[in-house]
């Protein structure tokens, strides 16, 4: 169940932090609790982070309202990412092989200047590439190449972008 003070930190973090009318306050809560972020960085409101010490953020990353950011097994998003609305981005879900389903899980990276729409889903292990696009709603399962537009139930690629200049 975890202590007291892990419980206070959670209810805090994504019950009051994340609906604070400030994205600044909620960019301080947010790093106070563990999480490293680069310059620039903004959350909006409603968001909810678990293990705030696994996630990394790059430069200039936007956090849209309702994001669900997962950093049990290691979250890194890279710099002018975009994760949009009610996004969800898994590190760790349950083995249904398991008799009791177990946890399982593994790291996620998003690449630097990557789109997540919203309501999109990452799943456990996945790696979403640099200047990628995972359209509204669609669920990640397999790697994104970067330059790469996924979109469906599971994610198939329906496009590429032109390699953006650096």
């Amino acid at each position: 169940m975890g202590s007291v003070r892990a419980q206070f930190s959670w209810w805090f973090l994504n019950s009051l932090a994340s609906h604070l009318p400030s994205k600044g306050l909620r960019r301080l809560c947010a790093k106070a609790a563990g999480v490293k972020m680069g310059r620039g960085v903004h959350f909006y409101e409603r968001y909810h982070i678990r293990a705030p010490k696994g996630i990394r953020l790059g430069d200039n990353v936007n956090i849209g309202p309702g994001v669900l950011l997962d950093g049990r097994c290691g979250l890194t998003i890279g710099s002018g990412v975009t994760v949009s609305y009610e996004a969800v981005i898994w590190t760790q879900s349950h083995d249904y092989n398991s008799p009791n389903f177990a946890g399982k899980g593994a790291p996620v990276t998003i690449g630097d200047r990557a789109w997540i729409c919203s309501r999109a889903i990452i799943l456990p292990g996945i790696t979403v590439g640099e200047g990628a696009v995972v359209a509204s709603g669609a669920v990640v399962t397999h790697d994104v190449p970067p330059y790469t537009v996924v979109g469906g139930v599971p994610a198939r690629r329906i496009g590429e972008r032109n390699i953006i200049a650096k």
